[in-house]
């Protein structure tokens, strides 16, 4: 037996033998959380020090090196993803939903290592993306994989990824309570005892990891000077309205442009388009470079030259509406620089993208307001945070995570309340603009999005390929009732045939109940064929593109007790009403224990 499975082995033995299961997943939680951090750090490191290298080795001006470098960094990813690793990249929350509801939580394990490679060179080299959601892959993977050593279930080997998940939100914000948060909304995991201690042990041990590499430095150097007052309300409900309507058009415009570029069939050819693309904007828009933490630290400290960087308007910045102007344009401009570096084969998450343009409008909203000439008078600063509170809300469609992120990180718990408001507006307006968010619109397409609804995350769960039966004798139209009867009736244990021709293809079906009038009329035998008796079912399941929920629907339409199922345009088998809801029984059994 190989050393390694004979290791696993005496760990399972000791396992069972001295640690409770409660104690045990109590403990994997710990580990996890300590590995998300890790992970979180290492990819946040190695990003900063390939951005260091090009600060202190530039050798053109700096709009001159944002130029170059991106299709630089897109060039060597593409080479790793195509001789190293050999996988393309995968959007992380979507990729880890899809693993939830449709492979048991297993993730390729080359995901742990192939976001901490192709994240830093994507992000180092100017991609305009966020680290958290590669942080978040690489961790989710590994909580997956290490879940399969120890022959974790399904259903706690879920909770593991959501805590991996939880760990490295918590370790690159430093905001446990926001990551418990995140897990909750987007993972749609239930908030009990048994889910919610793990999250927080995961946590917390994330943090502390984080301190203990980092230290206590805070992303944002921000304390709360302006607290709220009653009069700003109105404001508030305006900025939300704001970032309602920006985080639509976030969200239309990455569906928009990965559209485009998924008209380009060519690898390299998205990725010479998109590195040029990006290259131009970052010339003329150098905030758009990498994460943009700086420039969200320069708006809340007011330092507006110095977020904008250098720009053809440099000599006209004491204009404040050209300020104005400039900012919105990285409203404008920051969605299309992130998805044209995801479309060009770029590694990274949203999320920080997001709070980028979140904190551009909320500061835009602010200025306006003071400079408009009526006579008011707002704190830049808080609008700069809330802004970012607002488009999370609208964007994830996760308003609880934004306050809570925003709150923690800032340590702005005094601007609770227009957190609130203004999550809330903006939560509201792009639920009824768009019913669906960038993490979930394929998942949707696909029958594959785990939800609150147990009804529909139990459907989610159940794979088609389970409930269908093939144990059909096979008939053709040109049989007579003889052979039918012969080769088929006496053969067989149902009462239920298809009716195929010779290529396999699905021509209809005949029931016992069909014949039971002629079959023992043997003047019939050779002059009547199949093809007298078949007629079409009421309904048919396709393989590839029914979702379980689809299934559920055609059997309560049709009232069926028995349906066929098309594969590749072939006869494939049958699904059974009384199987489907026998296994519909099981799964959610199985899901609420």
């Amino acid at each position: 037996m190989p050393l390694k499975s004979t290791i696993f082995k005496r760990v399972h033995i000791w396992r069972y033998k001295h640690i409770t299961e409660k104690n045990f997943i109590f403990l994997l939680s710990l580990v996890i959380g300590l590995l998300a951090g890790i992970i979180s750090v290492f990819i946040k490191n190695i990003t900063f020090a390939i951005e260091v290298i090009f600060q202190k080795g530039i050798f053109l001006s700096e709009n001159s090196i944002y130029f170059i470098l991106p299709i630089i960094g897109l060039l060597l990813v593409y080479l790793f993803v195509k001789y190293v690793s050999k996988k393309p990249s995968e959007h992380a929350i979507p990729s880890i939903l899809f693993s939830l509801s449709k492979r048991d939580g297993i993730i390729d394990k080359r995901n742990i290592y192939l976001p901490l490679v192709t994240a830093p060179l994507t992000v180092g080299f100017g991609g305009s993306v966020g680290l958290l959601g590669p942080a978040i892959a690489s961790a989710s993977a590994m909580s997956s994989n290490l879940s399969r050593l120890l022959h974790i279930d399904r259903k706690t080997r879920s909770l593991l990824i959501g805590c991996a998940s939880a760990g490295a939100i918590a370790s690159i914000f430093k905001s446990p309570i926001a990551a418990i948060i995140f897990a909750i909304e987007i993972f749609s995991l239930d908030l009990t005892f048994a889910s919610l201690l793990p999250l927080l042990i995961a946590s917390v041990s994330s943090v502390i990891t984080s301190y203990f590499f980092l230290g206590d430095s805070v992303l944002f150097d921000f304390n709360v000077t302006e607290k709220f007052v009653i009069k700003d309300t109105l404001f508030y409900i305006i900025l939300g309205i704001g970032t309602g309507i920006a985080s639509i058009y976030f969200s239309k415009m990455y569906f928009g442009i990965s559209s485009l570029f998924n008209r380009l069939k060519s690898a390299k050819r998205k990725l010479i388009i998109g590195g040029l693309a990006i290259g131009v904007m970052l010339y003329f828009i150098p905030p758009l470079y990498g994460e943009g933490f700086g420039f969200i630290n320069d708006l809340l400290l007011g330092n507006d030259i110095k977020a904008l960087g250098s720009n053809p308007f440099n000599n006209n910045m004491d204009n404040i509406w050209i300020v104005i102007g400039l900012l919105f344009g990285i409203t404008i401009f920051k969605a299309i620089a992130m998805t044209t570096t995801f479309a060009a084969g770029g590694t990274g998450g949203i999320i920080i993208p997001t709070l980028v343009m979140g904190s551009a409008i909320g500061n835009v909203v602010a200025k306006v307001i003071n400079n408009c000439g009526l006579g008011f008078s707002v704190s830049e600063a808080n609008f700069t945070l809330i802004g970012m509170a607002g488009l999370i809300a609208g964007v994830l469609h996760a308003p609880l995570t934004a306050i809570f992120l925003i709150a923690e990180i800032t340590g702005g718990y005094e601007l609770f309340i227009p957190l609130m408001i203004t999550a809330s507006m903006s939560f509201t307006i792009n639920k009824n603009g768009l019913d669906h968010t960038i993490y979930t619109k394929e998942l949707i397409e696909k029958g594959a999005l785990l939800t609150q609804d147990k009804d529909k995350s139990v459907l989610t769960l159940m794979k088609l390929e389970s409930v269908i039966e093939k144990d059909f004798i096979q008939l053709h139209p040109e049989m007579s009732l003889g052979e039918m009867l012969k080769n088929g009736v006496s053969k067989s244990n149902r009462n239920l045939f298809p009716v195929t021709d010779e290529e396999n293809n699905f021509m209809g079906i005949i029931l016992l109940d069909d014949i039971r009038t002629v079959m023992f009329d043997q003047a019939l035998y050779s002059s009547t064929r199949v093809e007298t008796f078949m007629h079409r079912p009421p309904e048919y399941i396709h393989f590839e593109n029914d979702s379980m929920e689809v299934v559920m629907k055609k059997f309560q339409n049709s009232g069926a007790w028995n349906l066929p199922v098309i594969k590749d345009n072939k006869y494939y088998g049958f699904v059974s009403k009384s199987k489907l809801l026998t296994a519909y029984r099981r799964e959610l059994i199985n899901f609420t224990s």
